[in-house]
């Protein structure tokens, strides 16, 4: 019963302290965000995505990813989850009009974490970084269908995307 009066008050302590870190966090998260937007520059690394669903019989139809470095200093990224890497996981999240998602065809790799520097990409300051990817050989995608995609694989590489690319796959003849 002692036990219980010592543990329980030390427990209260505990929570109380991460929930303060975690104001803390966030606070600072909002006030790095609220100094990017002002001075025009972001302090983390922007992703986009473009591509061109016209292809020709037996062509890729490619995924152009750009990685942008728009801050003051050199920045990483994992090129996990990235097509900086060949495809080795579903980073993508690809519907047609009927909002199914489009089947993941390609290789699904276990990882050992955390990632070995041997994974990392540097960016220098104001540069960019451009890797493509061809989606026949990892998504199942019928021919004549409107697509969405976005880029999910930010969790892992630490890449921001805001895009929401739409096209619609098509064989030119």
């Amino acid at each position: 019963m002692k036990n219980i009066k010592l543990i329980i008050p030390a427990l209260l302590v505990l929570f109380s302290a991460c929930s303060e870190a975690t104001r803390n966090t966030a606070n600072s998260k909002s006030d790095s965000t609220a100094q990017a937007t002002t001075s025009g520059k972001t302090d983390s690394l922007e992703a986009k995505i473009k591509i061109n669903g016209n292809v020709a019989p037996g062509d890729p139809l490619l995924l152009r990813f750009v990685v942008y470095n728009n801050s003051d200093t050199a920045k990483s990224f994992c090129i996990w989850h990235t097509p900086f890497e060949p495809l080795m996981s579903s980073y993508l999240s690809i519907t047609d009009e009927k909002g199914e998602e489009a089947q993941y065809k390609g290789a699904m790799a276990k990882r050992v974490m955390p990632p070995p520097a041997s994974s990392y990409s540097k960016v220098n300051a104001g540069d960019s970084l451009v890797a493509n990817a061809d989606l026949l050989k990892a998504y199942d995608l019928k021919k004549g269908s409107s697509y969405k995609v976005i880029y999910t694989g930010g969790n892992m590489s630490g890449l921001v995307s805001k895009d929401t690319v739409t096209f619609i796959y098509t064989e030119l003849h």
